[in-house]
């Protein structure tokens, strides 16, 4: 009897040990589940910040921004300090240029800036109403002396940001219009020339960004134009980009300030 009732105890401390662990595999589960859905929602909100800030709207910095990765603190800046200020209120036109400007043609830009010179081709045949207004804004001298305001060094997103001549990320030239050639795919090469914009897909203006390393922004809810590529002058991105941020985060004012002093835009 004695020996009846030894076996039913271990039987019993036995069931309890199984159901002890089946529920401590049960709660890794569950936290294994919790993990993986917080890392899903921060990708997502850091894919949604990337592209509120792209969009050049006064969205500040997420206090999550990581240091950035480039900053080089107390090397020699190569760049010569911009001549030239940030403007009050920016140049204002009624209406954008018809596209038929740039409509069909190949076009080269070459831009004089206060830290070097950048060669762009212009895709007058994929994005004509694009190019068309980059041309109309270069040949008034809309650009003339506006900073290059944001710099970018996250793994997925490494841009320079220019293109509003108050250096504040809200301005524009007074109109929008629509995008067009946006990369399906929301692959971004390095050396790729491509447009700001607001949250509207018909918010394109004045501000563009160019990639200094490959980036990958989302084609849902409109993407972004991409109107041409870098020919001449990726040394002038990476010399701005390895100088990182005044803020020392992935996102902010480059600390090697670059300023555009004038655009020149030729058909092929």
């Amino acid at each position: 009897m004695t020996k009846e009732r030894d076996r039913a105890r271990a039987k019993r401390r036995y069931a309890k040990r199984e159901l002890s662990a089946a529920a401590r595999a049960a709660r890794r589960r569950r936290n294994q589940a919790i993990i993986g859905t917080v890392v899903t929602v921060l990708v997502v909100v850091g894919g949604v910040l990337a592209l509120t800030r792209m969009v050049g709207t006064s969205v500040p910095v997420s206090a999550a921004s990581t240091p950035s990765a480039t900053t080089s603190a107390g090397a020699p800046n190569p760049c010569p300090a911009p001549t030239s200020a940030p403007v009050a209120t920016a140049k204002s036109y009624a209406k954008a240029p018809a596209k038929t400007l740039a409509q069909g043609k190949v076009w080269d830009a070459k831009v004089t800036t206060s830290c070097g010179t950048i060669g762009l081709e212009l895709y007058g045949d994929k994005a004509p109403q694009t190019v068309s207004s980059f041309i109309f804004l270069s040949r008034n001298g809309f650009y003339a002396g506006s900073p290059c305001h944001r710099l970018t060094s996250s793994p997925a997103l490494k841009v320079l940001q220019c293109g509003d001549p108050t250096g504040s990320g809200n301005g524009g030239p007074g109109y929008g219009y629509g995008v067009e050639n946006v990369p399906a795919d929301g692959a971004f090469p390095a050396g790729t020339l491509a447009m700001a914009r607001g949250s509207a897909t018909n918010s394109n203006g004045s501000q563009f960004f160019v990639t200094y390393g490959a980036t990958t922004l989302p084609s849902a809810g409109g993407g972004y134009s991409i109107f041409g590529k870098v020919t001449q002058g990726m040394d002038v991105l990476t010399k701005v980009a390895a100088g990182g941020t005044t803020n020392g985060q992935s996102d902010g004012a480059p600390a090697r300030a670059i300023s555009i002093e004038s655009i020149t835009v030729t058909p092929r």
